[in-house]
């Protein structure tokens, strides 16, 4: 999982790109691109399709680096709206096509749309509690032996656990963000590969 960078680092990421600096580009490509793609991949359940959706928001972020505002949340969650957002559009293009029914369609989304909730709230709660969360999940450890590799107590490694799973409940519940707009209504011109010719100009 790609944590958020520390605010300051997301700050001059920015600035670096606002700059044209293809080498801030290919940092931030090395750093989210698997994000990019397996959030695409969840929701389009296609590589060829997440290939494409990672190529449009890295382009789409080279273009637009002042769309990201810092007030607003860490660059690793805008990246991911961006994302979910383009790839949620071309699903349903897909199904206009015929790919899909609108029933199936529609279930994805929700499923998606729930998966990537989690994702910002897992990655968005206070270090202490993700890290109780990683543990009993990931390593399939109780609290108490979750509470040996936390460093605290039996009964703090149970307190923080069952504070972050009432946090991580409430991906369940509708969603109340602004909703982002597909990177098509925004101009996001052709596909981009970080690797090689962009529209700013040749590595």
């Amino acid at each position: 999982m790609a944590t958020p960078a520390p605010p300051r680092w997301d700050r001059k990421m920015q600035q670096r790109l606002a700059r044209g600096e293809e080498a801030a580009l290919g940092e931030l490509y090395d750093r989210y691109a698997s994000l990019v793609h397996n959030l695409a991949h969840r929701v389009l359940d296609d590589d060829e399709a997440a290939d494409l959706i990672t190529r449009e928001v890295f382009g789409y972020i080279w273009e637009n680096p002042d769309d990201y505002d810092p007030k607003h949340g860490s660059l690793r969650s805008w990246i991911a709206a961006l994302t979910q957002s383009q790839a949620v559009h071309r699903l349903r293009q897909y199904a206009s096509r015929g790919r899909s029914t609108p029933t199936e369609v529609e279930a994805r989304v929700r499923e998606a749309n729930t998966a990537a909730r989690a994702d910002f709230i897992v990655t968005s709660m206070p270090a202490p509690l993700r890290d109780a969360l990683e543990l009993a999940y990931r390593e399939r450890l109780d609290y108490r032996d979750a509470a040996e590799g936390l460093g605290v107590s039996a009964d703090e490694s149970r307190r923080r656990l069952r504070l972050g799973l009432q946090l991580l409940s409430t991906a369940m519940e509708p969603a109340d963000a602004q909703q982002i707009r597909p990177l098509e209504a925004r101009d996001a011109g052709d596909p981009f590969d970080p690797r090689g010719q962009t529209r700013r100009g040749r590595p």
